[in-house]
């Protein structure tokens, strides 16, 4: 008996100088590979930032980042790990083990979560921003104006997408999307630049548009401004949000030669922005895809979402998302006379919003396109 505990033991302290021969082997290989010093089109390949971005980002969060161990992950290590892992969309064991980390996969994990909650707390509000001062939702409307599809009065894009997760242990039946996977729907608001003005992935699959449109703070605010008379300030959506007077959306099935098509064409045109924000926001962002599964639970793969959007804003001001190479020149619309806000008020407590949505709808048709007929005509 006193053989097998002496071979135990043995075999126990043999295992841990393995583990820490190969602790230290990682740590040489780490330190021999810098992925600072690689050329700027790899390092923005991986990393999707280029390298004085993401030196800013670490110093940004170099004081949650820091470790109290000596022997600890740098700060830099930990935010290029996590941003790896938000651009490949893979496995942790796998971007840990790539020859630029040599960590282990619970690094990887711890990793992971610290940079997402540092981004979450640090930089959320400070770059992913709705215009709340007439000063802002004024330059957002000259961005509408003078885009490639313009739709003047509009400050903002607004759409949903799915992002997939994790089968959740709780309330599992209201994750899945009507598509039958579990999802977060997560909600987005854009300008013409791709910049992502608000972001909400809160939301189970399940809850629909116009649901997390119900409940959103931005409609509050939207409405607030409108209550407290600000007028021709649009957000711009599909068919599956609620028209109203702060909230535009299209007409369906008219003929071409109506006001009510050209309208839609031009509110869809103008619209496909957010479109295409999605389209880049997930293939670059790629643990986000619609081929990927975040394996998380949903508040911590809503955390990843906008830890995503302020690194996709990052890449905004940097200019390093591609843009559709044809510029289409911007319209001039005339603009008549506003509808009178004591009529607009007297019309918003007698039938509703949306009775006055329509009629704001009907007013914009006939300014911008007095050349074609009125359906109902």
């Amino acid at each position: 008996m006193a053989i097998e505990y002496l071979a135990w033991d043995v075999f126990v302290l043999e295992e841990r100088l393995r583990r820490l021969e190969r602790r230290v082997e990682r740590r040489r290989l780490r330190d021999a590979q810098n992925p600072f010093q690689l050329p700027r089109e790899e390092f923005l390949s991986l990393f999707r930032l280029p390298q004085e971005a993401v030196m800013n980002l670490v110093n940004l969060l170099r004081a949650e980042l820091q470790s109290e161990r000596v022997i600890g992950l740098s700060p830099e290590i930990k935010v290029l790990v996590a941003i790896r892992f938000y651009a490949q969309g893979c496995y942790q064991r796998s971007v840990g083990n790539q020859q630029q980390f040599n960590i282990s996969q619970s690094s990887t994990s711890r990793c992971l979560h610290a940079v997402t909650e540092a981004i979450n707390r640090r930089l959320l509000r400070r770059w992913v921003k709705f215009p709340m001062t007439a000063i802002d939702r004024q330059q957002g409307k000259e961005k509408f104006a003078t885009a490639p599809q313009p739709f003047p009065g509009a400050i903002g894009a607004i759409d949903c997408t799915f992002v997939h997760i994790l089968a959740p242990s709780e309330h599992e039946e209201a994750f899945v999307n009507h598509h039958g996977r579990h999802s977060l729907n997560v909600q987005a608001i854009v300008d013409p630049d791709l910049t992502i003005l608000n972001i909400n992935p809160r939301y189970p699959g399940a809850r629909n548009d116009a649901y997390i449109w119900s409940t959103s703070p931005i409609r509050r605010a939207m409405e607030f401004h409108y209550n407290r008379g600000e007028r021709r300030t649009w957000l711009i959506g599909d068919a599956g949000y609620p028209l109203e007077p702060w909230l535009l959306t299209p007409l369906a099935n008219f003929p071409e030669d109506t006001r009510q098509h050209q309208y839609t064409q031009q509110l869809c045109k103008a619209r496909s922005v957010v479109e295409r924000f999605f389209g880049v926001f997930k293939s670059v962002w790629r643990c986000l895809s619609y081929q990927r599964v975040l394996m998380y639970e949903p508040a911590f793969a809503a955390k990843i979402v906008n830890a995503c959007a302020v690194l996709h804003n990052m890449r905004v001001q940097l200019r390093l998302n591609n843009q559709d190479d044809e510029q289409l020149a911007p319209i001039a619309h005339p603009v008549g006379n506003d509808i009178d806000p004591m009529d607009q008020d007297e019309e918003y407590n007698r039938r509703g919003p949306r009775a006055l949505a329509q009629r704001i709808q009907q007013q914009i048709m006939r300014e911008r396109f007095p050349n074609f007929r009125d359906a109902e005509e």
